[in-house]
């Protein structure tokens, strides 16, 4: 502690050494080094051996797939990379397959069979999530160390099982209606008003879960933490309301004023059909370019606060993606997609990835050789644990 008797002015080079030092921040960029071409020949061999194993190559196309896109993504300029292994991906692919299969049979059985193994899926689901999770980030390496996933099974089921149960409920109750496709009243009000409850909570049930995921990323012993609260996920969800009904309702009452005034025939002249077949075709126009835009919007701005939000003290994520170059690509790629005939779509994936990715970074307030460094002697310690979890298996969520 300095002496309140002391005159700084006296010594001013004393003064300036114990002035607190700030550290200064580094930057690590991401960059996105694919190239469309690259991807179409791994893309189009995946395509072919899916469907000549009847699916059975998902987990390999998968890992290939993953391999690519890690080894392509630089972070502070090192590439990550991806270490699973497609057998045990095989091994989640066909758990998934079993419960597809396991809920067609008890259903087509009985309502009861049905019910039950809809119930075993349900509970069995959150325990596959953070597995999905946990394999993932096991298996992803950056500078040699590999990332980890803290969450617990406990807090799986906290995250998840909110979000599940309007929907167990929804289609178990229709195992107990004798006509399904002309159900009773009671069960229209029933379903209505799980679908409004549902859609009330929505906000609330993503935070939930993008919480249990960003607040349990890991590297070495740097855990990130997630800041965002429920009610920002709220606002988001208005603003994306309220721009859905700017651009979709104020266009409809402008069309429905102007053909209401052609039918009743308002000092605008015979050709009204005319008139009303071009304000339709405006009208569908306008609406297309309201659903192009909706999309991005939200997709922009979710990824802005999700990982802007994410970080610890020792370092954080800017995301600054732009709303209006995702909703321009988002465009071309869908057009060059349909013209086509979907060939476009590996190189709209590169392409997408790389607007995304490169609209993040990542700032440290330490160097990033000491970053490793610090990280490198805790993932000594913790390096296999993941490896002996029984549901260590990736299942594609």
């Amino acid at each position: 502690m300095i002496d309140p008797s002391f005159d700084a002015s006296a010594a001013p080079s004393i003064q300036n050494a114990q002035a607190p030092i700030i550290p200064t921040p580094h930057l690590l960029p991401m960059q996105f080094t694919g190239s469309g071409s690259e991807y179409f020949r791994i893309w189009i061999v995946n395509l072919l051996l899916t469907i000549v194993t009847l699916t059975l190559y998902v987990p390999w196309a998968r890992a290939r797939k993953l391999r690519y896109f890690m080894a392509n993504t630089l972070v502070g300029g090192q590439p990550l990379g991806f270490h699973g292994n497609p057998r045990q991906m095989f091994k989640g692919y066909l758990l998934i397959c079993a419960f597809v299969i396991l809920y067609s049979v008890a259903g087509n059985l009985s309502p009861i069979a049905g019910l039950v193994a809809l119930a075993a899926g349900t509970l069995l689901w959150p325990a596959l999530f953070k597995s999905s999770l946990q394999f993932r980030l096991s298996n992803t390496s950056w500078r040699g160390l590999r990332f980890a996933f803290h969450g617990s099974l406990g807090g799986a089921y906290r995250a998840m099982l909110p979000l599940l149960i309007p929907g167990a409920i929804l289609v178990g109750g229709q195992h107990f209606v004798m006509d399904p496709a002309h159900p009773p009243v009671w069960f229209g009000v029933f379903a209505g008003l799980i679908a409004l409850s549902t859609v009330a909570i929505a906000p609330w049930l993503f935070w939930n879960i993008k919480q249990y995921q960003h607040n349990h990323y890991a590297l070495g012993n740097l855990q990130t933490e997630f800041k965002a609260g429920a009610g920002s996920f709220y606002l988001l969800t208005l603003k994306v309301i309220g721009l859905g009904l700017a651009l979709v309702i104020l266009p409809t009452a402008l069309v429905g004023a102007v053909g209401y005034g052609l039918m009743s025939g308002l000092n605008l002249g015979k050709p009204g059909i005319g008139w009303a077949l071009a304000g339709g075709v405006a009208y569908g126009v306008i609406v297309l370019v309201a659903m192009l835009c909706i999309r991005p919007y939200a997709t922009s701005r979710l990824q802005n606060l999700v990982w802007t939000q994410t970080g610890n003290k020792q370092l954080r994520f800017v995301s600054e993606l732009r709303f209006g170059s995702l909703m321009w690509l988002s465009v071309k790629n869908s057009f060059l997609t349909i013209i086509t005939l979907g060939l476009y779509w590996p190189f709209a994936a590169v392409s997408m990835t790389r607007l995304r990715l490169e609209a993040v970074q990542v700032k440290t307030r330490i160097s990033p050789d000491q970053l490793v460094g610090a990280a490198q002697i805790h993932n000594n310690e913790t390096v296999g644990d993941a490896a002996g979890d029984f549901f260590g298996l990736d299942v594609g969520l």
